[in-house]
């Protein structure tokens, strides 16, 4: 939550003094709060909560297939993470009775879910309605959104555009599931009507602006490719290590340990996909037990995994289920360090 507060200043006592209203007040229970400058685009805006803006790409009929998508809703985060989005926020979504039950729950309708009541989901179960189909197709196109949003490094006050989403595809391999309207849309060639009959001289062949996007995607990678052979370092690494064999502490008797620190390896750990589902990953995990961890310590920052939000609540929740489902973590970290390794991410200085 973010809002816009006017301060009522006390110099002579070096004092701020804020009025935030009940909708505010939520904010001030977490603790600490950040206080910034109101930026330029949100100067225009009354005092209290700042609402989130307004996507005009969800209204897009063309972009409409790109967003239902199956595996643009997986890169998104997939069914389950929309299911949990949608039940932290409260309400029917059905619009129409005059009973709704406090409980919410999660109906399923193709392409993703609802949030409905008890009493509805009863009533609405196994029924396919035009406006239960507006409903899920609104919910995957704000949850497709929001998830971009957030691998962009935007917050909920971006408008997000064409060129970011189609950005965000490219970034997470989803270049051929442009449909053919968003990809003429990106290339701004304009739209060409479709007429019920042609003369044959009318005819003129093109190729579809999908084929376009994939070709220049292919010659940007040829391009990345050819250059990183002709350089003596083809990847910029994330991580260079060095062995000192002579180190201080290794002529000690009884050395006092000290916990190898990598904020640069573990933000590039966030970036990789999850270790467990293959979806975008939200946390660098750090092994517990097997003698790397502690009382108020945690293993160092190599001994790390990438886990998405759902699956390293998995592995708290239940360390023994996990393992059982997914291998051990000893197993998942010398998978990933082992790719870590051979892509060149950590190299020799």
């Amino acid at each position: 939550m973010r809002a816009i507060l006017t301060p009522e200043i006390a110099p002579r006592l070096g004092l701020a003094l804020f009025r935030p209203g009940s909708d505010v007040m939520v904010l001030f229970h977490q603790g600490r709060v950040l206080i910034e400058g109101v930026p330029e685009h949100l100067q225009h805006l009354p005092s209290g909560i700042v609402p989130a803006a307004t996507q005009p790409l969800s209204d897009d009929l063309a972009l409409l297939a790109f967003f239902t998508n199956e595996r643009v809703i997986q890169a998104a985060g997939g069914l389950s993470t929309l299911n949990a989005s949608l039940l932290r926020e409260n309400g029917c979504q059905y619009p129409h009775g005059d009973y709704h039950h406090p409980e919410m729950v999660i109906m399923s309708y193709p392409p993703g879910s609802i949030r409905v009541c008890w009493h509805c989901d009863n009533k609405l179960r196994e029924q396919a309605t035009e406006l239960l189909a507006d409903l899920a197709h609104r919910n995957v196109v704000e949850f497709v959104i929001a998830s971009a949003l957030r691998n962009l490094g935007f917050d909920g006050t971006h408008q997000l555009t064409l060129p970011e989403l189609c950005w965000w595809a490219i970034r997470y391999d989803l270049v051929d599931c442009l449909p053919e309207g968003m990809a003429r849309k990106a290339l701004r060639k304009p739209e060409e009507p479709f007429l019920s009959v042609y003369k044959e001289s009318d005819i003129v062949p093109s190729l579809p602006a999908t084929s376009i996007v994939k070709e220049k995607v292919k010659a940007v990678s040829a391009v990345v490719r050819a250059h990183a052979h002709t350089l003596e370092e083809p990847v910029k690494p994330v991580l260079k290590l060095i062995a000192d064999p002579e180190s201080p502490e290794s002529f000690m008797l009884r050395p006092k340990r000290h916990r190898w620190i990598n904020p640069v390896y573990t933000r590039w750990v966030k970036t990789q996909p999850c270790e467990c589902c293959r979806r975008p990953a939200d946390d660098p995990h750090h092994i517990i037990g097997h003698g790397m961890s502690g009382t108020a310590t945690k293993a160092h920052d190599l001994f790390v995994i990438p886990l998405c939000r759902e699956c390293h609540d998995e592995l708290h929740a239940d360390l023994a289920a996990f393992e059982l489902k997914y291998g051990t973590q000893l197993e998942l970290v010398f998978r990933f360090l082992d790719r870590v390794l051979a892509i060149g991410v950590i190299v020799k200085a």
